[in-house]
């Protein structure tokens, strides 16, 4: 595959975040442009407030990344920003499965997001934690993630950031052998405590991925983060002073959260745009 120089590549972000303080946006925006650059494209990334303009992006662009975001991935369900998302989605599933349209349009989902297109396609129970999963965690790949080439050069377990009170867990397999749908990843067991453990990561589809983890977080941001004092004493509070000092440490290793960060979004752009091509 010979890939063009100063091709444009036409990216859309649906921003979830409505409005609030995050690392999630800036991490995404700079995957984009450092691999825009690394790879001589020529990008036009245009971002859609999702839920508070109601703005969704139309059929023409090449790619979509749609991020996390705040708030309960239940309690939405019939709103209007919500019914515009998943008219969006609509539109991206009728392009892909008309018979003339190429290239395929390709679609990585984040956290909330992902959460949101496990509902709508009844993949499997989407509830709330018993408590907040905040912090970086090892991912379990399954036999159909070892084969992901969005997951190429990920060890197993691999680390990443995990930020939610809300989950998916109980896979209905029936709807996803219907659909085609593969799990890719699960939580860390955790054999002492009575729960199942949640899906991270599904291919939905050959068009559209998504993770329950943060892929784009990076170590810089979260470790700001992570010591704000606000932010500190929340997780000492919640987890304990050794919890917050080994999250600290754990955002300076190179083989945990920065390995993903730069393998995961940009594994999905280059196979995104390897199907351009191709197409």
């Amino acid at each position: 595959m010979n890939w063009t120089e100063n091709k444009h590549i036409r990216i859309a972000v649906l921003d979830l975040y409505e409005g609030h303080a995050n690392q999630g946006m800036r991490c995404i925006r700079e995957i984009i442009g450092q691999w825009g650059k690394s790879n001589r494209f020529t990008i036009t990334c245009d971002e859609f407030n999702v839920r508070l303009g109601l703005a969704v992006p139309d059929t023409s662009y090449d790619i979509y990344i749609s991020s996390g975001g705040p708030g309960s991935p239940l309690e939405t369900e019939g709103s209007e920003w919500e019914n515009k998302y998943f008219g969006w989605l609509q539109s991206i599933e009728d392009w892909n499965k008309f018979v003339d349209h190429f290239p395929r349009k390709q679609v990585f989902f984040i956290c909330h997001s992902f959460q949101l297109a496990c509902r709508h396609y009844h993949i499997g129970t989407v509830c709330k934690r018993k408590s907040t999963a905040f912090g970086v965690f090892p991912i379990h790949m399954l036999e159909d993630g070892k084969n992901e080439r969005v997951f190429d050069g990920l060890r197993d377990p691999f680390y990443s950031v995990d930020s939610r009170d809300y989950q998916v867990i109980e896979p209905n397999h029936t709807r996803l052998r219907e659909m085609g749908a593969r799990i890719l990843a699960i939580e860390k067991n955790r054999p002492h405590v009575p729960y199942e453990r949640a899906i991270m990561a599904i291919r939905f589809n050959d068009y559209f991925l998504g993770t329950q983890f943060h892929p784009e977080a990076d170590a810089s941001g979260m470790s700001m983060y992570l010591q704000r004092e606000d932010k500190k004493q929340t997780v000492i509070e919640n987890h304990g002073e050794p919890k917050w000092k080994s999250m600290v440490e754990q955002l300076q290793d190179p083989e945990k959260i920065m390995w993903t960060y730069e393998h995961v979004l940009p594994n999905f752009l280059n196979l995104a745009v390897g199907k351009l091509i191709e197409g």
